[in-house]
């Protein structure tokens, strides 16, 4: 399949799906409370443009943060735990408890402990949380994935700690934290939108809480455009991580190579 044909065709699926959405709440005669048509989405979306950007950069600002300290603390902590076995056995459970404690459930506590008036970073807090784990995870594995018989030659050759880490590890990891950081992307914006709706508070500007404010108006078209915003977001996060890994990984990994059929 060429690639032209690969881009065009779940573009075409979409338009098909909407245009059929359309016909059906046409025919129907659905009320726009219960679901509206595209078409009233997108007048939805351009009566409120201005405060539904506000909103996403709002949103998408707390998840690059989110992302960026998730990166830097998963990688700077799996790095220890290969060089260190006690610093691993010390820590590692704390994160995997960490991870599968509900967001949802220790969200309220967070936003008391930082205080309303600094909400951004309790929803910065929320985000990193849901974003940490597999960072951490997937960098840990690839880094313990370097091959022993390569780690010995380093070491026959007189290689330090910071040279087989550098030049065979970290290389080795790289895959593993690649698709990890497609994850950990996805994961960090869900994480802050679940910690805006958990916030329920005004002060918490992002597009979690224009859902919530056009849901109790009954505005659902305004609620779709948000939904809509999330949804190309998320799509432009993952697709941005997949294009780092394609230029990072073509030329020599297995997982990027272009096959010959």
């Amino acid at each position: 399949m060429s690639r032209t044909l690969r881009i065009l065709l779940p573009i075409a699926l979409g338009l098909a799906v909407l245009a059929l959405w359309e016909a059906i709440v046409r025919a129907a005669a659905i009320p726009p409370y219960v679901l509206p048509a595209p078409s009233a989405i997108g007048l939805a979306f351009v009566a409120n443009f201005a405060s539904l950007m506000a909103s996403a950069w709002t949103t998408l600002s707390i998840t690059l943060a989110a992302f960026v300290l998730a990166l830097l603390g998963g990688v700077g902590l799996a790095v220890l735990f290969s060089q260190s076995r006690l610093i691993e056995n010390a820590l590692y459970p704390y994160a995997v408890v960490l991870q599968v404690t509900p967001v949802v459930a220790i969200a309220p506590l967070i936003i008391i402990w930082v205080g309303f008036e600094r909400i951004d970073l309790a929803l910065l807090i929320i985000a990193w949380i849901v974003a940490f784990f597999p960072i951490l995870s997937n960098t840990t594995l690839g880094l313990k994935s370097a091959d022993h018989n390569l780690i010995d030659l380093f070491r026959l050759y007189g290689a330090g700690r910071w040279q087989i880490l550098t030049r065979l590890q970290l290389p080795t990891a790289l895959p593993h934290l690649l698709s990890a950081m497609k994850i950990s992307g996805g994961l960090a914006l869900i994480g802050a939108v679940v910690a805006e709706f958990v916030a329920g508070s005004g002060t918490a500007t992002g597009l979690a809480w224009r859902i919530v404010e056009a849901g109790n108006r009954l505005e659902i078209a305004k609620m779709f455009a948000a939904l809509a915003l999330l949804s190309l977001m998320g799509i432009a996060i993952f697709f941005s991580l997949a294009a780092l890994e394609w230029a990072l990984l073509h030329r020599w990994h297995e997982s990027a190579l272009k096959k010959v059929e």
